[in-house]
């Protein structure tokens, strides 16, 4: 949908958007694969509005994918919620570059807030580089506050996993790179998670991309319960495609 307002600042960049129909689940709540999908897009229209396009980076051969992400839900948005959306680099963490995000209400309560890390990488060689290395512009930092969990690596536990079946990466999977779009995941856990979990609404939720998919991969989902949550992983051919945390 069409922005309302928009607004490009120093270390960020503001948006107005309205959650529709498409973005929720069967009883209006905003789904994770909405989040997910908007962290991806937040952070791109920012770099576009500094002239920084996808086609420009891809030529320079510096490109940012999305690593690892957490999101915690304060309150969770409906169908038809109108949103300020905001997003700021959060410097450099040794091999990420951290980036930030608020969802807040016309009323100015905070919704939803999240942490990112990207990685840097040559498109062509798929070589990580160092994010001293991004040459388009100086990548900032930010001391603003966030009321979300650090991202961090995420671990199954060893014990009691269970088979949730798999999952075939289908041509309405893939992004504009040709792999498995990162939002997409959240539907891909929520379609695999036992039932009695599907219908509750998270308080946060966590996911680490290891590997990418691409058309025609099967991903073996495996899940469990640990201390922290309810934990999902996805097994490509390669080995881990995600990790992920769901916390209720």
């Amino acid at each position: 949908m069409e922005s309302f307002k928009q607004e490009l600042y120093e270390n960020g960049y503001f948006r107005q958007e309205e959650l529709v129909f498409w973005d929720c689940d069967r009883e209006q709540r905003v789904r994770v694969a909405a989040l997910l999908s908007r962290l991806g897009a937040f952070a791109g229209y920012d770099y576009d509005a500094r002239g920084l396009t996808h086609e420009l980076l891809w030529a320079n051969r510096e490109v940012f994918l999305l690593s690892r992400a957490a999101i915690r839900i304060h309150d969770c948005p409906r169908a038809r919620d109108l949103l300020d959306i905001t997003t700021w680099e959060a410097g450099p963490k040794a091999a990420h570059m951290g980036r930030n995000y608020e969802m807040r209400d016309q009323q100015g309560r905070l919704r939803v807030c999240a942490r990112t890390d990207w990685i840097l990488v040559d498109p062509l060689t798929r070589k990580i580089l160092r994010p001293s290395a991004f040459t388009a512009k100086p990548l900032l930092s930010s001391d603003r506050s966030l009321d979300c969990p650090e991202t961090r690596k995420i671990v199954l536990p060893k014990e009691g996993r269970e088979d949730l079946g798999t999952r075939t990466v289908r041509w309405s999977d893939l992004d504009g790179n040709g792999h498995l779009f990162s939002g997409n995941y959240g539907d891909i856990i929520w379609d695999a998670l036992p039932e009695d979990l599907q219908v509750r609404v998270p308080r946060e939720f966590q996911i680490n991309y290891s590997r990418e998919a691409v058309l025609g991969d099967t991903l073996r989902l495996e899940g469990c319960w640990g201390d922290a949550g309810y934990f999902v992983e996805g097994l490509g051919p390669q080995g881990v495609c995600f990790t992920a945390l769901c916390v209720f």
